[in-house]
């Protein structure tokens, strides 16, 4: 069931996010907690498959090749733990839905080689930074217990995932080209999850 957003709050210290998720979202996640698992399973598959994307589109960037290899590998473990959680729970996985946030956020990448991993660099880390805040959120909102500690470990996982897509950026850009690029990026980002309307799901 959606709901369309409303006030929104403030973003958590340390966020570079524009736009904070609203409780609601919380609350439904909770009260369909069998199909988030399901829909995060399918963005650590996803997360794990672009890192893979990545690594083999710039095979000649060595430290990108080795970050996304390590990254790819990362991903997919989450994605085991959230498999495991939901037989556990007696679901079973299913075929992937689009993922229309994200699939609106890709049309913020720019052609051009150069300009193209720039904005994929990029919107990788927004895209990172938006799951550290909800996962966080739904550590907070669950009773202590091992489903709480894994939320808390994934969010913070999602929290270095954004920073290493920004060093990376900075590492072959240089950093007054990113950070102007950075922020009209979460500025487009802020816009797409304003307009959406909320669901038992990631984004």
């Amino acid at each position: 069931m959606a709901s369309s957003q409303a006030q929104q709050p403030e973003c958590p210290p340390g966020s570079p996010l524009l736009c904070a998720t609203p409780a609601e979202w919380v609350e439904l996640v909770l009260g369909d907690f069998d199909r988030f698992l399901l829909d995060h399973a399918a963005a650590e598959k996803k997360a794990s498959g672009m890192a893979i994307s990545m690594l083999s589109h710039y095979p000649d960037r060595v430290e990108l090749v080795e970050a996304m290899a390590d990254l790819a590998i990362e991903e997919l473990s989450h994605y085991r733990e959230v498999v495991k959680w939901i037989h556990q729970r007696g679901g079973r996985t299913g075929a992937d839905e689009k993922d229309a946030y994200v699939g609106r956020f890709r049309k913020s990448i720019r052609d051009g080689k150069e300009a193209y991993l720039l904005d994929r660099l990029l919107t990788a880390g927004i895209i990172e930074a938006r799951g550290a805040e909800r996962f966080a959120l739904i550590a907070d909102a669950l009773e202590p217990g091992p489903l709480h500690k894994f939320y808390r470990a994934i969010a913070r996982s999602e929290e270095r995932h954004f920073e290493l897509f920004r060093e990376l950026a900075e590492l072959y850009f240089a950093k007054d080209v990113v950070a102007q690029r950075w922020q009209e990026l979460l500025e487009d980002e802020a816009a797409i999850v304003r307009s959406l309307p909320l669901r038992a799901a990631l984004h």
